[in-house]
């Protein structure tokens, strides 16, 4: 084989290995940007007390979670207690839609957060923790129950 004759087929291997480099950069960057956007859509949603109060009174669907062992000592009007410590909340989330809409809170950061995602690594769609937990409910006036 001549010089010639090598150097084409070096020339021509190169062209075909750059070409298929340049599809696999593209079919990388779409997996990625797939996988981002999923990423995006599964995480709860911190909203103010006003913002959980708008949302009760325009959402009668929504499911309201108290996460909390002091349920007792007073709640949200309609929450329902799966206490996230003794796994309450564990047992509860496969008979739970996961097309629904819940709030979660707490009287504690820590457990409202553990909470909320707990529903989001179920695979739950619309998930919202409240922010400042039943402290901040009860401090803003609005009513609870025992």
């Amino acid at each position: 084989m001549s010089k010639t004759n090598i150097s084409i087929i070096i020339i021509i291997l190169i062209i075909i290995g750059y070409f298929g480099y340049q599809q696999m950069g593209n079919k990388a960057e779409v997996i990625t940007d797939e996988n981002t956007e999923e990423i995006q859509t599964l995480e709860y949603m911190d909203i103010s007390v006003a913002e959980a109060m708008s949302l009760i009174e325009t959402n009668p669907e929504l499911v309201i979670i108290d996460v909390s062992p002091n349920y007792a000592e007073g709640h949200l009007p309609g929450a329902i207690n799966y206490y996230v410590g003794d796994g309450s909340l564990d047992a509860a989330i496969p008979s739970l839609d996961k097309n629904g809409e819940y709030l979660v809170y707490c009287h504690f950061d820590s457990a409202a957060i553990a909470g909320a995602q707990k529903l989001i690594d179920a695979g739950f769609t619309t998930v919202y923790r409240l922010e400042g937990n039943y402290s901040g409910w009860v401090d803003a006036g609005y009513p609870t129950e025992k």
